[in-house]
């Protein structure tokens, strides 16, 4: 499986959110101009800069490299529903997404290496991909041996556990997440501009 390995503090500064396992001080710290050489003389950016400024934040945010990001892209447009929210629910229903937002785990990257160790459980089976889809009705769970090694993870982490939504039901003693339903546009991240990423991929 292919990783980006460079430095996340940069992807933020580019983004201009915080990604996961980028420092707390990101907000005090970083600068208000982008990475690079040029990057001060960047007054104004095109339509085109613009989406893919959105397009890039948004894969970064979920940790995904291009290709499966634009495969996601083509299945969200097949499925029904509005292309944007399908896109996103697809995105949130990711397995290393899932452990992240139920707080079992503190970031997506830590989520994928707990899912690729083999530590996880999707209704009572092995799961050791972190792109796998979860579907509503879904219990992932951590394997009883597994447990002390996560909840270890956890405790060494130095960032914060994500608040859980409403569309996750949460066992903290004994690490077992129910996705309860899809969550709608409403519960997911205000910050981002879905349409752009949709006119990015449908030029």
């Amino acid at each position: 499986m292919a990783r980006y390995k460079d430095s996340q503090f940069k992807l933020s500064r580019r983004a201009g959110v915080k990604l996961d396992g980028v420092s707390q001080k990101f907000e005090k710290s970083r600068r208000q101009t982008l990475p690079g050489q040029h990057g001060a003389a960047r007054k104004k950016l095109s339509e085109y800069a613009l989406q893919l400024a959105e397009k890039q934040k948004v894969r970064n945010t979920y940790g995904m490299n291009e290709k499966p990001f634009r495969h996601m892209y083509h299945r969200a447009v097949q499925d029904k529903g509005v292309t944007g929210t399908v896109l996103l629910q697809l995105l949130e229903s990711r397995l290393d997404n899932i452990l992240y937002r139920s707080g079992l785990v503190t970031t997506r990257p830590q989520g994928r290496q707990v899912i690729n160790h083999g530590h996880v459980l999707v209704n009572g089976k092995k799961v050791d991909i972190a792109s796998y889809q979860v579907k509503p009705g879904d219990i992932i769970q951590i394997r009883e041996k597994s447990k002390a090694i996560v909840k270890r993870l956890k405790e060494l982490s130095p960032y914060q556990v994500a608040d859980v939504p409403h569309w996750l039901s949460v066992d903290e003693d004994n690490l077992v997440v129910k996705f309860s339903m899809l969550p709608s546009r409403e519960d997911l991240d205000s910050t981002i501009n879905e349409a752009l990423v949709i006119e990015f991929y449908s030029r």
